[in-house]
């Protein structure tokens, strides 16, 4: 038995791979490996030994930091993994094995060691593992968009520009501290399978980010960070101001950290929330996209990250939230975060929808977990942080999309009578099932007759996740609509960084409970 299920219809998702490749930016040096000598070596060892099907990944990523206080230089940071995996089935179970070590001697002990592996956990008892199929895509080159590479910026340069925000920031009366940082990483791979699939892809991810600190005349502190997001970008995210304006954050930072000293604290109760982009991201990341991940659903988390409320079963039935909420997935988008051409299983990225009018109408997969729901394919979430780790189920970008003709942000806000407008995202909880959660903001500015009120502290709210997401009385239009996101996201044991893209539109959500965090006993 092969372990990987002969092909079916075609898959839900729309399927894209392939976009936005181009091999000129994939690291040269990488290119230079013997890659196609590696997969051969771990490839036909594997088969020798027996297995049903056998793959192969090098991964390379390289990360680079630098931290900033009050302008000067406090960090940096420049390191480089590389390192080669192989996974295996072999009698229906599964074995992987990695190395440090790039040649095609150590590629073919890792297929011995992953042969190994997979034996003892079929003599424990290990369940069964199906692989849903997979068209096979033969050398393919995909990489992300990017124009000026992060890691050809001299440090003094990079250096140089965020010190210079700072030096922008603390010109403000209001503005006693700043601090500033940026990550930039590369992650350049390469996947071969037994079934003749073989991809070299790259990505590139920036995140420049700074926080104020604000002291009152009253002896107060306030603290506040830029909104701008992580992005599948290059440096012309900081230089050239692509895909996010910079200077404008910038000026507008000193008065929204003086207006959040001003702050008075909210009174308790039941208000119509308005959700920029940059607050709602966190919300949907949370209460939508871990919680219609496929493993969650099979119930393969609880004992780390959690589960979910929602069931395989409640798929086409479950009514998640009002009939504005449509939430779809992808890995296409050119800027996010998640975006592949092919994910860390050969599986050709595409784009479906979760939730549609309110109802929830699809998962998250892998290709073990599609064949658990009796899927034709996987949806290609499989992602692994690097060459040590096994792929699991990971986040694609998770958005909810805008109405064609909605509103402005101005005019959502003008319809709401009594309530709170919040931007930037803060701190949350959420239960291990996904059922209920509490969310705070960088801002919170209250909303009187439709006009704004200045800002409010100590503002949380608190709901279950279907109610909260069957109170949406409101979508903004595409005007409305930015991508934000997390590009260091926790998951599996041991655990794994991921980074997923979130975007939407300013949204209203009607009578939702508001505590103050400020107040003594607040809950």
């Amino acid at each position: 038995m092969s372990g990987v299920r002969a092909a079916a219809g075609p898959g839900a998702p729309t399927r894209r791979a392939g976009a936005g490749a181009d091999s000129a930016r994939i690291d040269p040096s990488f290119l230079a490996l013997p890659l196609a000598e590696l997969a051969g070596a771990a490839l036909d060892r594997a088969r020798r030994l027996g297995v049903g099907h056998a793959a192969v990944r090098v991964a390379r990523t390289r990360a680079r930091r630098l931290l900033l206080h009050d302008g000067r230089l406090r960090g940096s940071q420049d390191t480089t993994e590389l390192g080669l995996s192989v996974g295996v089935l072999h009698g229906g179970a599964r074995g992987f094995a990695a190395v440090p070590e790039v040649t095609p001697a150590a590629a073919a002990s890792a297929a011995e060691r992953a042969v190994a592996v997979a034996r003892v956990c079929r003599a424990a008892g290990a369940e069964p593992v199906e692989l849903a199929p997979e068209p096979v895509h033969a050398d393919r080159r995909w990489s992300s968009p990017c124009r000026i590479d992060p890691f050809a910026v001299p440090e003094p340069e990079a250096v140089a520009l965020l010190a210079s925000w700072s030096r922008r920031l603390l010109a403000a009366p209001v503005v006693a501290h700043v601090l500033a940082k940026v990550s930039a990483v590369r992650e350049t791979t390469w996947y071969a399978d037994t079934a003749g699939t073989s991809v070299v892809q790259q990505r590139v991810r920036v995140h420049p980010q700074l926080l104020v600190v604000g002291a009152g005349p009253d002896g107060g502190s306030a603290t506040l960070r830029t909104l701008g997001p992580p992005t599948a970008r290059g440096w012309e995210y900081l230089a050239d101001s692509d895909g996010w304006d910079w200077a404008a954050e910038l000026a507008e930072l000193p008065e929204h950290l003086a207006g959040k000293l001003r702050a008075r604290p909210v009174r308790p109760g039941r208000y119509d929330l308005v959700m920029a982009p940059s607050h709602l991201w966190l919300t949907i990341h949370e209460s939508v996209g871990h919680a219609t991940e496929a493993d969650r659903a099979l119930g393969h988390e609880i004992s780390y990250a959690g589960g979910t409320f929602a069931t395989p079963a409640d798929v086409g039935s479950l009514h998640y939230g009002s009939e504005l909420m449509t939430v779809t997935a992808d890995r296409t988008d050119p800027h996010g975060l998640a975006t592949v051409g092919y994910d860390d299983e050969g599986v050709a990225a595409g784009s479906w929808t979760l939730v549609r009018d309110g109802v929830l109408t699809g998962l998250q997969t892998d290709r073990h977990t599609a064949v658990r729901l009796g899927a034709d394919r996987s949806t290609g979430c499989a992602y692994a942080e690097s060459a040590t780790h096994v792929p699991i189920s990971r986040l694609p970008n998770v958005s909810l999309r805008p109405a064609p003709d909605g509103p402005d942000t101005a005019s959502l806000v003008s319809g709401v009578e009594d309530g709170i407008l919040l931007v930037g995202s803060d701190s949350w909880s959420i239960d291990t099932q996904r059922r209920r959660f509490q969310f705070t903001a960088q801002r919170a500015h209250r909303i009187r007759r439709g006009r704004l009120d200045g800002q409010l502290a100590g503002v949380a709210y608190q709901a279950g996740t279907t109610d909260f997401w069957g109170s949406l009385v409101a979508v903004g239009g595409p005007g409305t609509y930015h991508s934000f996101g997390a590009d260091l996201c926790g998951k599996g044991q041991p655990v794994q960084a991921a980074a997923a893209s979130h975007g939407c539109p300013t949204a209203v959500f009607r009578g939702v409970r508001v505590v103050d965090t400020g107040a003594e006993g607040a809950r």
